[in-house]
This record gives structure tokens, C-alpha cells and sequence, in this order.
């Protein structure tokens, strides 16, 4: 069903494609828009365990289109330095694929959330973070992926370099 890598030597290994998941604060969500074009949006997002978790409003394109369609890629860079001199840039990135779906249960959605929250606010307190979710909850959804597939990539200057 997913294709195959064309440049085997520049696959990076599951675990490695996994670290930049994790480490990542960014990265673009690709579904199937109106009218059979692509629609690609840049979210914050948390990975874990085979999942990877966003937040959005209650109504939108993302959301029109995940009901239409739940199969969706997602794709985190975690290098892109260009080589003006030799006209290629070193990247390393990984791409998600897998089925998307909104969080009902309260309990999945607090969780989702919660996991949002001590990623991009680590030190903040529990009471703070929880004060911070229960103020925005009301118009709050929640995604969730359940990825089938991964798959990471570098440049083969850093993969010959030794330097994933």
C-alpha cells in the first residue's frame, strides 16, 4: 500500500524517525480538500505511542475535509540548511501517514490536550495548565492519527557524514 523508498541509502531508521517526531514543534498535515485539491496546514502537534495528536476549532476546512476523507500525511522538517555552492540543501525529515479522527470522549480529549500542553509549556504548573485548558475547552477539538506508516529521510551528505 505505501511505496517503497527510491533512495534506500538516505531511510532513516524507525527509532530515528520517531526522534523527530519528538523533538519537532511543527509540522504540515496534507488531506484531501474541496474539490480534489490538497489542503496542507501547519500545526502543533504531540507524538506518542503510534499517534499523533493536534487541536483545531470545532469548524473548518481541516475538519470538513477529515470527515470527507480521514486518510492524511503529515510531515515534520527537522533540518534544511541550504548549500548555495553545490545547489542542494542537507534536510532530514520524516513523514506520518495514517487515519485521522476527532477525539468525542471527554476523557481521550483531556488526555490529547494535556500531553498539547506539557510539550509546548513544560514548566508550567499543573494548575496553571489546567486553568489554561478549562478557559479555552468550550471551542476546543481535538485530532487524533493513528499512523499505519513512517517514513524519514536524509541528505546523503549527512547520511555519508555520519551525522543522523
Amino acid at each position: 500500500m505505501f511505496r517503497e523508498m527510491r533512495r534506500k541509502k538516505q531511510a532513516l531508521s524507525r527509532e530515528e524517525t520517531i526522534a523527530i517526531l519528538e523533538r519537532g514543534s511543527c509540522g504540515v498535515l496534507a488531506l484531501l480538500g474541496d474539490g480534489g485539491y490538497p489542503y496542507a496546514v501547519p500545526l502543533s502537534y504531540v507524538w506518542e505511542e503510534g499517534r499523533i495528536y493536534f487541536h483545531c476549532a470545532k469548524a473548518g476546512h481541516k475538519l470538513d475535509a477529515i470527515r470527507g476523507c480521514p486518510r492524511a500525511s503529515f510531515c515534520v522538517v527537522d533540518r534544511d540548511e541550504v548549500k548555495p555552492e553545490t545547489y542542494t540543501t542537507w534536510f532530514r525529515s520524516a513523514i506520518a501517514f495514517g487515519q485521522m479522527r476527532v477525539l468525542e470522549e471527554e476523557g481521550e480529549k483531556r488526555a490529547a490536550i494535556e500531553k498539547l500542553a506539557q510539550k509546548y509549556a513544560p514548566e508550567d504548573t499543573e494548575e496553571n495548565r489546567n486553568r489554561a485548558i478549562d478557559s479555552e475547552w468550550g471551542p476546543l477539538c481535538l485530532l487524533e492519527m493513528k499512523v499505519e506508516h513512517l517514513s524519514g529521510k536524509e541528505a546523503i551528505e549527512l547520511t555519508r557524514a555520519g551525522q543522523s
